[in-house]
């Protein structure tokens, strides 16, 4: 009897454990910024939730299948990447001299590892790359040129650099240069970003953009800085952020939501409403996603949207745009 007893109980926390390794949650955003309702149509939102939806549904069924965060994050990054309606990859905004500069970052909970990419012109997909160095080199961030090299080394796919050219994104250039202006709200938004709690119990999170249009002498944001546009820690959460990264990047934004989760015991939501606030405090815009170990989603912003979405393995699915929407 007491060995029966035993076995069942055995069984049960087996069961618990199986059901606890089994949780995942995935959140992904594609920028933040000053959106209008009056100014996007149906026809346009429809475009952006499919395009959410569809990176949403890559990732879940990734998880699903048991796949590493890290996996997840890049491959879905590559939906948005691919996609001309995001700043990040194929949608890039292009610089003062006319050309595409791309950067990207990514992080793993679990070992604190991370890679970044910054200010290439030439890799179809900076997430890959940055995944590349994490994995294959000593270094945590390249740059530039050099980049580039490694990634050929490293056997990624390199394209010319008016792949990235879309209508849109030039016209924005024009209209700037025309009326000499360092940017407009229009192309603040749109750098992608992607948080994940896998089936393992690891996060990983990662962020990719071609930066802020009509930008000059080789400026770089936030999106590449480990701690400042991206940050993923097992013991608290998966972290990236979009705005005006030269606000994140003063306030170490990534990493201090992270450290305010475990030094002052805050939830996620909590951590990433007050980063937010000081934000807001330096007149700063932009939003923040991110996923705590437990599966726990924030989406917060100070702008009037952002592109966003989540699914948990709760069932739980959300995808928007607007706020209180």
């Amino acid at each position: 009897m007491l060995k029966k007893t035993l076995f069942l109980a055995l069984f049960f926390v087996a069961g618990l454990l199986t059901v606890h390794a089994q949780k995942y949650a995935i959140v992904i955003h594609g920028g933040a910024g000053v959106m209008s309702k009056d100014k996007m149509d149906e026809k346009a939102r429809a475009k952006y939730k499919a395009r959410l939806n569809e990176a949403l549904e890559l990732g879940e069924q990734l998880l699903k299948n048991g796949a590493a965060a890290t996996d997840v994050v890049v491959k879905v990054i590559n939906v948005m990447e691919n996609s001309p309606l995001f700043n990040a990859g194929k949608g890039a905004v292009f610089t003062h001299d006319g050309v595409n500069e791309l950067d990207a970052s990514i992080m793993e909970g679990k070992s604190l590892n991370a890679g970044a990419v910054a200010g290439v012109q030439d890799i179809k997909n900076p997430i890959n790359a940055a995944r590349a160095v994490m994995d294959n080199s000593e270094h945590v961030m390249l740059s530039g040129k050099g980049a580039s090299e490694f990634a050929k080394e490293q056997g990624l796919e390199i394209v010319p650099n008016k792949y990235f050219y879309t209508e849109r994104r030039y016209q924005s250039l024009q209209s700037l240069l025309k009326h000499e202006r360092e940017r407009t709200q229009k192309d603040n938004t749109g750098t992608v970003g992607c948080a994940v709690l896998d089936t393992h119990g690891n996060l990983c999170a990662g962020t990719s953009t071609g930066g802020m249009t009509n930008k000059k002498y080789g400026r770089i944001g936030d999106s590449p800085i480990i701690g400042a546009g991206t940050y993923a820690n097992n013991k608290t959460c998966a972290v990236s952020c979009t705005g005006h990264g030269e606000y994140y990047i003063r306030l170490g934004f990534a990493r201090d939501i992270s450290a305010m989760m475990e030094y002052q015991n805050r939830s996620v939501t909590e951590a990433c409403k007050k980063e937010i606030g000081k934000l807001s405090e330096l007149e700063g815009t932009g939003g923040v996603i991110a996923v705590d170990a437990d599966g726990n989603i924030a989406m917060e912003f100070n702008t009037s949207g952002m592109f966003r979405g989540y699914i948990k393995s709760s069932g739980e699915k959300e995808i928007a745009i607007f706020e209180n929407e």
